[in-house]
């Protein structure tokens, strides 16, 4: 199957959909500073484009291992956004529903490819200090003050939705 191009998500003809994962190992957060457009700099949760004949699920499991090396167990579905990006015309430049699942580590060494520039564990008390995306951070925030456990096998959290 051959992999859309980045030129491709601009000014899409329809919204593309995209996974995201909270990625968890004990008390860590997994990040990613993202390489591309849109958000390009900025430190945000790890995911990508769902391809064609693929499930949710089994995409965040392979953008996971594209964008950070890493093996992991995907859980509940944590969240559904739009991200719907304009350009200085008005037109739509991006256009994405996203759904972000909780998910835990399994196995790998972390390393940045495909589309992040860097990726790093850090303690989930501090991953709102970050240069984030807003809607990341509002995201996480939301996570952070409304459940003990955000442990992807151990709770399954209320959607969800927003913007980003």
């Amino acid at each position: 199957m051959q992999r859309e191009t980045r030129s491709k998500r601009a000014y899409p003809k329809r919204p593309l959909i995209g996974v995201g994962g909270v990625v968890l190992r004990e008390d860590e957060l997994l990040l990613v500073r993202r390489g591309m457009p849109p958000h390009q700099g900025l430190w945000s949760l790890p995911g990508g484009a769902v391809e064609l004949g693929e499930e949710l699920p089994a995409a965040l499991e392979r953008e996971i291992l594209e964008e950070c090396g890493i093996s992991i167990q995907v859980g509940p579905i944590a969240g559904v956004f739009d991200a719907i990006f304009r350009d200085q015309d008005g037109r739509v430049q991006y256009h994405y529903v996203l759904i972000d699942f909780l998910a835990d580590y399994l196995a790998g060494e972390l390393i940045a490819g495909s589309d992040a520039s860097e990726a790093i564990w850090t303690p989930l008390a501090e991953s709102l200090n970050f240069d984030l995306v807003e809607g990341t951070r509002q995201f996480l925030a939301s996570l952070q003050a409304g459940r003990p456990s955000l442990r992807a096998g151990r709770h399954q959290p209320g959607i969800l939705y927003g913007r980003i």
